[in-house]
């Protein structure tokens, strides 16, 4: 009899696991939707040709090399000489399947690398994209999640939990890692052509489509669930449903408060309701209650929510003022909005200090925006990272990919 039950309740959280892992890889439709909407028409089809070219590199080298590397484990190269799993703990291995666990860890690297898609958009050449991927994905990542999520030091470094560091799903790990790569190859990449004035002032370019970054943001509002709840690493008993119950919970009120508190700010400062902030608005509030959200009641989750869309307007503001240009708002909803995430943490849960997620934080910024602006700068040595001023003029979708996403609507054949 327990013995049916423990293989009723592996059976379970190994389910469970996948299913989470599944919503979480249905975020990259939700990035490239987002993506797809937020930019030019001229640009549409190579974004998402990054996007699905991305999820593909960061699922193979995080087999081949990245889950050793964050896990540990006998083999260097866990995905041709060992078992793939390497690095799965006695207990998780009771627990759910370890190819559960590699799942799910495989869809959250390949967020953490479309979060910089968004960023370089429109101006950045497609394989010099994918060859920092396979970086990003197979070591810059890995790195930083053993030094955060692993229980055991590798390869010699500290683990950031000893110091009082707390990320439950993400919003440092996971986002502001992105972000931090994000930011790093925006500066080497410069602004787009037309951006920004002599003088200093900041022109629009409208995305092509927003109905379809309004279905990017509701997909990825869906997917954060799965975010979210599956970093409970359980949902068969009692403790880990209620668990699971309240994530999913507070992961929707988080979202809700950031729209709602960015189109407010929205509408004071431009007199109008604006979209494109609106929806940076409800994900910037998932990305804020990401590092914590087992802890919060409902209401504080909806408060940080709202804070993190409050925030990230103003960040957006301020990047365009330094000339930073993010297409997407990326560096901002992901990176700005993953420190104040990270800095929410010991409001409501007692085992993590203000100390210990600040020197998280800057842990993570400093390796990947470093290790980052090293692989951008040999690459643009190498191959050169940004198209032509002539080609970014008559758009990338031609010359990256030869074909047009809407070749019905536009004249540039």
């Amino acid at each position: 009899m327990e013995n049916s039950i423990f293989e009723l309740q592996y059976a379970l959280d190994t389910f469970y696991f996948l299913v989470c892992g599944a919503l979480v890889m249905w975020m990259a439709a939700g990035f490239a939707m987002l993506e797809a909407g937020l930019v030019r028409s001229k640009n549409t089809t190579e974004i998402l040709t990054k996007n699905v070219a991305l999820f593909a590199v960061a699922c193979t080298m995080y087999m081949v090399c990245g889950y050793h590397l964050m896990y540990g484990g006998d083999l260097f190269l866990s995905g041709i000489l060992g078992d793939g799993v390497a690095g799965a703990s006695a207990d998780d291995r009771a627990t759910y399947a370890p190819s559960a666990d590699f799942f799910f860890q495989v869809v959250f690297v390949a967020t953490a690398m479309s979060i910089v898609s968004g960023a370089v958009a429109e101006r950045m050449k497609l394989w010099a994209f994918l060859a920092f991927a396979v970086v990003m994905t197979g070591f810059i990542y890995p790195m930083e999640g053993a030094w955060t999520w692993n229980g055991e030091a590798v390869f010699g470094m500290y683990v950031l939990g000893d110091l009082g560091f707390s990320d439950f799903a993400g919003s440092g790990i996971v986002h502001m890692a992105g972000a931090s790569a994000a930011l790093a190859g925006v500066i080497l990449l410069g602004a787009r052509k037309g951006k920004y004035g002599a003088n200093g002032e900041v022109h629009a370019f409208p995305g092509a489509n927003l109905p379809l970054a309004t279905l990017g943001t509701f997909i990825l509002w869906l997917g954060w669930f799965g975010f979210n709840g599956g970093s409970v690493l359980a949902t068969a008993s009692v403790e880990s449903a209620n668990s699971v119950a309240i994530v999913f919970m507070n992961t929707n009120a988080a979202a809700a408060g950031g729209l709602i508190g960015a189109i407010i700010v929205a509408r004071i400062l431009f007199g109008k309701a604006d979209l494109t902030m609106a929806l940076n608005g409800a994900l910037a509030g998932l990305v804020a209650i990401t590092a914590e959200p087992s802890t919060p009641t409902a209401l504080q989750a909806t408060l940080f929510g709202a804070l993190g869309g409050v925030l990230v307007v103003f960040s957006i503001l301020t990047l365009d003022k330094l000339k930073i240009d993010d297409p997407v708002g990326a560096i901002s909803v992901h990176g700005v909005v993953g420190l104040l995430g990270l800095l929410l943490v010991p409001v409501t849960n007692d085992g993590s200090s203000f100390s210990g997620q600040l020197i998280g934080a800057a842990t993570i910024f400093v390796w990947v925006f470093v290790t980052s602006l090293i692989v951008w700068g040999i690459l643009k040595a190498v191959m050169g990272i940004r198209v032509s001023e002539e080609e970014e003029f008559s758009g990338v979708d031609l010359v990256e990919c030869g074909m047009e996403a809407y070749p019905e609507f536009t004249s540039s054949k």
